[in-house]
């Protein structure tokens, strides 16, 4: 991934390429029949003028907030005049994703064949997603484009496409983007718009109305490995539809002109969802919709990536609002794209059901304990940092992550709009609510198509100043820079929520969850590491008593007091040693070495959890109730 580079010569003198108009639609056909072989093929022909060119393969993809588009995987890439005679690219020595091209007299259009080799690499990517029996296209993994001169001229709201796709027969397809006489050929749309609006095609294909009778029309597209994976009961299609309605009361606006759920139930895809404006595109395990813990699991992700439709699409940072693919973002707003987000979509999975409010607490208990006293590189660390640093931190995370922080603007980000919608209801004595912000921020302009507001600082600081005047930005500038150990965000949840961050010895159901997917143990709040079903260890928290005791990310417990490791035996022994009871006794395997460790540690189990504060409102209870008539 490149993360910092020289700009080219185009860039630095934006004036010494002529400015091109672009006289018709480029066209791009993407052939799926060939994904069950993770190979995509595609053709695009490209308007030109005879002279230098440059073409470009999209990099910095929205929502995925670094330069990750996947040009790495990108082959076959041809290019020819209309009699089929080559034309010879040559790549930019310091900006990977661009190529620099001669147009032949007399040539007014250039033809480019693509292939896109969908296999899931290194980097993190919307591409890659396919199977023996379903494929998602992200059009960004099989297109360039040419600039307009310049990064700094080239805008991919005014580059016109017409796209078609070609699927396997027998399969089906959703996606947000219109037809145009046939099924397969879609309406002339922006650049912007069409990498904006991915396809989701398969063999075992579903689409269910939701909310009927809401206008905009809503739909859930699924394709699964299998037939019986897009069989879920009628009682989730209903936490759906209610998802529906419970965005329509939140953000008393919609802006698109339908929205596509393409969820892609796999378990030969990478699993992670990304946000756009008319459709989301949500990877989830294959057997999400039949089994409800795995349901529960991924509960999160739907209502999450359609709050970006409003909150990230919508109304956009002004840093994150790049008018093109190849110009680098700024994500020192994310806490508010990512962490209002993720407040949001939790709060809205408990509204419409999908979580029942003890799971929602469960659920925030964990995170708030994981920030507040098993990361200690807050303390070098502050989240704006995590959000300033994103490009290069979203990749991270995995051992000694506790230390480095990578995406904690997501969950941090929680914990701040938790506090910022306790605070406003305490303020206003529970006339006022973050609803309200989110309603006329969100909500700004009212019903629109698919566009890009951007904001700032101020404008968010502003928006809340409107809700409940008080100085917000010393109260949010003190939590975004901190580097206090504990979060600060946690002190203000305890006294205004009605509940508080308090430890058992009994694992709430959200860590019963999480081990029984790992079928692992979670020690991180008395030993201070995780470990896997065979021993090895993933995180070891800095000064835990593991830590202290030599302990380290990547170790394999091989015994636990004498007895060949289990997760089970390990909590036992954690058990046994409480008060007087013995040290716990490990035989650890470093690289082909062997050594024990011993951890005197007597503090039994520790699981965090929220408890209700009697003489305080119960204003979480509060912000979990429906607000959909």
């Amino acid at each position: 991934m490149q993360f910092s580079r020289i700009l080219p010569l185009a860039v630095l003198f934006p004036m010494a390429l002529p400015l091109v108009a672009q006289s018709a639609p480029i066209t791009l056909t993407v052939d799926l029949t060939d994904a069950p072989r993770k190979i995509l093929h595609a053709t695009e022909t490209i308007p030109v003028q005879p002279g230098s060119l440059t073409l470009v393969y999209p990099e910095w993809i929205p929502g995925e907030h670094g330069p990750t588009g996947p040009i790495i995987n990108q082959a076959g890439f041809i290019i020819t005049t209309p009699l089929g005679e080559p034309v010879k690219w040559e790549r930019d020595l310091v900006d990977m994703y661009s190529y620099h091209i001669t147009v032949p007299a007399d040539v007014h259009e250039l033809h480019i064949k693509m292939d896109f080799l969908a296999m899931a690499g290194a980097n993190f990517t919307a591409g890659g997603s396919t199977s023996a029996n379903l494929a998602l296209l992200s059009w960004n993994t099989l297109l360039v484009y040419p600039l307009n001169g310049d990064i700094a001229h080239t805008n991919a709201s005014e580059i016109m496409v017409t796209p078609s796709i070609i699927i396997p027969n027998g399969w089906k397809f959703g996606t947000a983007l219109e037809p145009n006489g046939s099924p397969t050929s879609f309406k002339t749309v922006s650049l912007e718009q069409l990498v904006d609006s991915p396809v989701l095609a398969g063999r075992w294909f579903r689409e269910i109305d939701l909310a009927p009778e809401i206008t905009p029309k809503h739909y859930l597209d699924l394709a699964g490995d299998g037939p019986e994976d897009v069989l879920l009961s009628q009682e989730h299609i209903d936490n759906f539809s209610r998802l529906v309605r419970e965005t329509g009361a939140l953000y008393k606006s919609r802006h698109y002109g339908s929205y596509h759920f393409l969820v892609t139930l796999s378990d030969q895809v990478a699993h992670f969802g990304l946000e756009h404006h008319q459709s989301s595109d949500d990877r989830v395990p294959e057997k999400t919709f039949v089994d409800d813990n795995q349901f529960i699991a991924e509960g999160l992700l739907l209502p999450h990536e359609f709050t970006h439709s409003w909150n990230g699409k919508y109304r956009r940072p002004a840093g994150l609002a790049t008018q093109n693919y190849q110009e680098p973002m700024k994500g020192d707003l994310l806490w508010v794209y990512e962490g209002l987000t993720e407040y949001l979509g939790d709060v809205l999975a408990a509204r419409c059901g999908i979580w029942a409010p003890s799971v929602y607490r469960d659920r925030l208990a964990t995170i708030a304990g994981y920030l507040n006293d098993a990361r200690p590189g807050r303390t070098w660390r502050d989240m704006q940092d995590t959000a300033s640093d994103a490009q290069i931190l979203y990749a991270a995370g995995g051992p000694y992550d506790n230390l480095r922080r990578n995406t904690d603007y997501y969950d941090e980000g929680e914990l701040l709009w938790l506090e910022v919608d306790s605070t406003i209801r305490a303020k206003s004595n529970g006339k006022k609510t973050l609803n309200d912000f989110v309603a006329a921020f969100h909500g700004l302009g009212g019903n629109t198509g698919p566009k890009v507001v951007p904001y700032s600082f101020d404008d968010v600081v502003k928006g809340l100043n409107a809700v409940a005047p008080m100085d917000w930005a010393t109260f949010l500038r003190k939590r975004l820079d901190s580097n206090e150990f504990h979060a600060p965000e946690v002190e203000g949840i305890n006294a205004l929520s009605g509940y508080k961050l308090t430890y058992s010895d009994k694992p709430n159901y959200w860590s019963q969850l999480e081990e029984s997917q790992s079928n692992g143990i979670n020690a991180r709040w008395s030993l201070g590491f995780s470990a896997g079903s065979t021993g090895e260890i993933g995180d070891v928290i800095i000064d835990s008593p593991a830590y202290k005791a030599g302990l380290a990310p990547n170790f394999v417990i091989v015994a636990v007091n004498g007895r060949a490791f289990q997760p089970a035996l390990l909590r036992q022994a954690i058990k046994d040693a409480v008060g007087s009871g013995p040290a716990i006794e490990l035989i650890v395997a470093n690289t082909g070495y062997y050594k024990v460790i011993k951890l005197d540690y007597h503090g039994g189990e520790r699981y965090p959890q929220f408890e209700r504060v009697d003489n305080v409102p119960a204003r979480l209870d509060d912000i979990l109730q429906p607000m959909a008539k």
